[in-house]
This record gives C-alpha cells, structure tokens and sequence, in this order.
C-alpha cells in the first residue's frame, strides 16, 4: 500500500501535466498489384503485362509515400527475342479523402530508376543505355473494402529523361492495410488574462485597473447607471437628468447657490442669500389653488389644439379674477418607459397646454410657466393600472408671491 500510493500520485499528476493529446490514424499497405504497359515505339518493345508491389506509408489522412518495384518480361517489337523489365520508384500520393472514407481518389507523382535489360537498344539510335531515370506522374482511386483490404486502380504516365521516352501503364491492385492510432501534442487553449479580476478578459477590457470588487459593465467600465460621467460607487446622486452638468459627486450644478439645480432654475443669477421659490426666482411662491385638468393626449404626443379650451378656461377666469396670481402648469406621467423621456413628454404636454392658456385665452406669458415632472411625482401607485392613469395628469398650479 505504501508503494502504490506515491505511484498513484506521480501517475495524476503527469496526466495532469501533459499537454491535450489529438488523435490521427496512420495506415501501412502493402499494394500488389497486375498492370498493362505501353511502351514508347523508340524502346523496341511491346506492350506486356506487368507485375508489382508496394509499401505505402500514409502518415496523414491526405498525404502518403510509397515505394514501388516492378518487372515485365517484354517481347521485342522489331526483331525476336524478348527483354526483361524491371524499376524502382518512390512515389508521393494526395489524397482528397481520408481513410475513413469508402472512396479514396487521388494523384501522384514520384521518380524512379528502370532498366530494360542488357539486349535492349534504341532502333534508331544503336548503343542506347538500357537503363533509365523515369520520372512520372499518375491517378487513381481507392476503394476501402473493409478497414484492412481495398482495391486500388490507377493510370500512370512515365518520361524517360535520358532519351526523352514516354511509356504509359495502367495497373490494379489489392491492397492490405495496417492501421494504428497516434497521439500528438495539441497545446491546450490559454485562459484570457484579466489583470484587474474585474471578470472582463484584459483583451476586450476598456477600463483595466478598475478596484477590486466594484460592478462593472461588459466593456470592464464602472457603472454609470444615470450616464452623467460619476461611476455608481462615487454618484452621491443618481438618477440625475440625462445632459446635466454635474459636480464630482454626480449632484447637479447649482451655479448661483440658490438652492435649485441649473436645470430647474428659471431666474439663474440670482442674489446671494435671496429666498427663492422652486424655480430658482426670488420671493417665494405660494400655491393657493391647483386646478387639476381633464386633458387628454394621443399617445407620444403633445398636440391638444382647442379641442380642451372649455377645460383650460377654468384657470384662465381664476387668473382673471385674481390678477396678482401666476399659474405652473405641472405635468406629470406614469412610470411605463424611460425617465428621461417620460419628463420630457410631461415638459411638451404642459407646454402645450401653458400656450393655449396664453394665446387663445388672453393669460399674460409673464404670469404663466409649464414644468414636466415625468414620472417624479405621483399621486398613485404605477403598480396598477388605475393608479398609473391617475399619476398621467395635467395641473394648475396657481401661486401667490410673497
């Protein structure tokens, strides 16, 4: 036991250690085989059977190298007698598919050294070498019977280099394979690195060298939920309108100090230590009636034309009544939909209605101002229906200065 457990662990621990192993087949065949030959009229010798063998080793599923001997006993074409035949080749094969294919076609292309016998001599040119450097060039196919046998066919043209010959051979053969498996090294895929272990891989992080622990968004940045420029972490006010400027804490500007943000301040300059009201005016305003308006609007539009004036005219006669009175007319929306957009439907909206109460009604503009609140200030729950309809509303609110 004390033995076996120390081999156990050294066994773990390199198969741990060593690289992903990919798997190929490679194939030995031995090719005999029986072709038909023609040789070039120059040799003075008919065309003869022919008889061969090789040893093909495919080292890859598209690429093998054979070595190929060969012999025939020729007949002589122009005078009696007969000549034997005999060459080595070492051939390179192509294949276009792999061994697990049924059909195997391909090309080849190799060199070789024949001989042609002691007793063969050029007709036309006496004294000839009868022997002879051929390279060659070929195709055919195989055909996988089985795993371990296939028939294979090819067509094969050879040039004699030393006398400028052209012979042909066509041959078939069986062929017996001898197949076994290799492993080769297959290194294993890298993990991204992430410097900042923020979660986003250092190749696509846009913010490296964010703190540990915080939020991120997929780009590796901080979230900036409210998009004015102040990561969450830092933003001592989120939910800031979108395009307003704010400070290094994510507040709004207050560039006069009066206590109402640059984007709410309708009177900006105002004196230090002034009281304002809620738009950043001085004296305080006090609202003294808030008229509530049935005015109806299609969807995403501000368009009422005089269609609610009957409606308007409640506050223009209040106004009408009571001169030294101004009116905000306040819109408001429910929470479906962005808030941004929704303040900015509500600001049209009251706009809207502000502009039928100054134009077609007689309101002096200097008495009358519109303020979308979008979805900040409801009256009801957006949980529900009924409540979200309640919370889209228009109203008058009519002021006293004090």
């Amino acid at each position: 036991m004390n033995i076996i457990r120390p081999l156990a662990i050294a066994a773990l621990t390199t198969s741990l250690a060593t690289p992903a192993l990919a798997e190929r087949e490679q194939t030995i065949y031995l090719n005999p085989f029986a072709g038909f030959q023609l040789f070039d009229d120059k040799r003075d010798l008919s065309e003869t059977g022919t008889l061969g063998i090789g040893a093909e080793f495919r080292f890859h599923p598209n690429w093998a190298v054979e070595g190929v001997y060969s012999k025939a006993d020729a007949d002589r074409k122009y005078v009696s007698g007969s000549s034997d035949f005999n060459e080595y080749r070492l051939d390179g094969i192509y294949y276009f598919a792999g061994q697990d294919q049924a059909w195997n076609p391909y090309v080849s292309a190799g060199a070789g050294h024949a001989d042609f016998g002691d007793d063969v001599l050029s007709y036309q040119t006496a004294g000839s070498n009868h022997e002879e450097t051929r390279v060659n060039v070929g195709a055919g196919f195989r055909y996988n019977v089985s795993d371990s046998v296939s028939i294979r066919a090819e067509l094969r043209e050879f040039h004699g280099l030393d006398e400028s010959t052209f012979d042909t051979q066509a041959s078939l053969g069986l062929s017996f394979a001898f197949n076994r498996t290799v492993s080769e090294s297959k290194p294993e895929p890298r993990e991204p690195t992430d410097a900042d272990n923020d979660g986003v891989p250092d190749n696509r992080d846009q913010c490296p060298g964010t703190a540990a622990g915080v939020s991120v968004d997929s780009n590796g940045c901080e979230r900036d939920n409210d998009g004015d420029g102040v990561a969450n972490r830092m933003d001592q006010c989120p939910n800031t309108p979108a395009g307003a400027s704010v400070n290094n804490r994510g507040c709004e500007l207050d560039s006069d100090n009066d206590g109402v943000v640059n984007s709410a301040d309708q009177c900006h300059g105002t004196t230090a230590g002034a009281d304002v009201d809620a738009t950043g005016c001085e004296g305080v305003s006090e609202t003294v009636e808030t008229i509530e308006l049935n005015v109806q609007f299609p969807t995403n539009s501000s368009v009422i034309g005089d269609a609610f004036d009957n409606e308007i005219r409640r506050v223009a006669n209040f106004m009408l009544e009571y001169p030294e009175t101004t009116v905000e007319i306040a819109g408001h929306s429910d929470s479906i939909g962005e808030a941004e957009y929704n303040r900015f439907l509500s600001q049209r909206r009251a706009e809207a209605v502000a502009t039928r109460l100054t134009d077609a009604l007689g309101i002096s503009a200097d008495r009358v101002s519109a303020v979308g609140y979008g979805e900040s200030q409801p009256v009801a729950s957006n949980d529900t229906a009924a409540g979200r309809a309640e919370n889209r509303r228009v109203e008058a609110r009519i002021q006293v200065r004090r």
